[in-house]
């Protein structure tokens, strides 16, 4: 078994731990980030919200991001993925797929988040291209278009609401009978949004992007986007589960200040903390992820050197 020893493991290798190991290898510290370069955003055509990168593809995004952290020496990265982490005397010891064994004195995880989408024909063919998740990320494009929501359950009414601030062409489809109270209904069509409660057949679309919606009594509306209040997100390596940290109710890790945990030396930030993050939101986590394990580790480091 290859055995690799750092100061810094990255699980994860979007713009949280990206950013991270910029910081990590500007401040002179040995990082090794390993990622299986399968991102949940891969299915989009464009990310948005990113400051002088909006518009950008999600991979070329990221591979600007490693052509300019490749400058630093001190960062190295592994096409690879970590399966098990443990603590070893005074270090961690994950272990990947491919066999490697990695000491290190911290680790950052920033694996982030998988979906796991509704049974519905045609939604995948669909999702990335003209059905989303997030409406700060792709509504803007979308505006004043033929929208569908999809959706059930809590706060219904509310995620309706914020994609109509983007079009009032906007038809909500439960899949089935969602129990919504009277008053929420009301609410939905003193806002000239209607609301189909028909389970659905498919949905059409024609190279990913959406022609209409089939119900199961065979009548079909016409809709062009779409957005799904819950795309069954769940987190894409349960890697803190190993050392003691628990998930919140809405899947994300529960941490403290900075990303840091109840368990020394072990940070989780990005989609894994809070179960959806921003680019931009990501990149500064890592930052500031960064800037907390170098700081611990220079404390570290100053007390060990002190002169007898």
């Amino acid at each position: 078994m290859a055995t690799r020893k750092v100061d810094v493991l990255i699980a994860g290798g979007g713009p949280s731990g990206l950013s991270a190991a910029l910081v990590l290898g500007r401040a002179r510290r040995s990082v090794l980030l390993i990622d299986d370069e399968k991102p949940r955003n891969a299915v989009v055509r464009q990310s948005h919200g990113f400051l002088t990168r909006d518009g950008i593809e999600p991979m070329k995004l990221r591979q600007l991001a490693r052509e300019q952290i490749s400058q630093y020496d001190y960062v190295h990265f592994e096409q690879d993925c970590v399966e098990s982490i443990e603590k070893a005397g005074k270090l961690f010891l994950a272990s990947t797929r491919s066999g490697l064994a990695v000491y290190s004195r911290k680790v950052i995880i920033a694996t982030g988040m998988k979906d796991d989408l509704p049974d519905i024909p045609g939604l995948a063919d669909a999702y990335g291209k003209s059905i989303f998740m997030c409406p700060y990320c792709d509504g803007y494009e979308l505006q004043s278009r033929p929208m569908a929501v999809f959706g059930q359950g809590e706060n219904l009414v509310k995620f309706a609401s914020v994609i109509w601030n983007w079009s009032k062409d906007l038809i909500v489809f439960t899949n089935g009978d969602d129990h919504l109270s009277a008053n929420q209904k009301k609410e939905l069509d003193e806002h000239g949004i209607r609301i189909i409660e028909t389970a659905i057949a498919g949905l059409m679309s024609e190279k990913g992007m959406l022609k209409s919606v089939v119900l199961k009594n065979g009548e079909e509306i016409q809709r062009e986007f779409g957005f799904i209040k819950n795309s069954g997100q769940h987190q894409s390596a349960r890697l803190p589960d190993q050392l003691g940290i628990r998930l919140k109710n809405n899947g994300g890790y529960e941490t403290l200040r900075h990303g840091l945990t109840e368990a020394a030396g072990l940070l989780v930030i990005g989609d894994a903390k809070n179960a959806f993050t921003s680019l931009i939101g990501a990149a500064g986590e890592g930052y500031e992820a960064g800037v907390a394990l170098n700081d611990d580790m220079i404390q570290e480091d100053w007390e060990k050197s002190v002169k007898p």
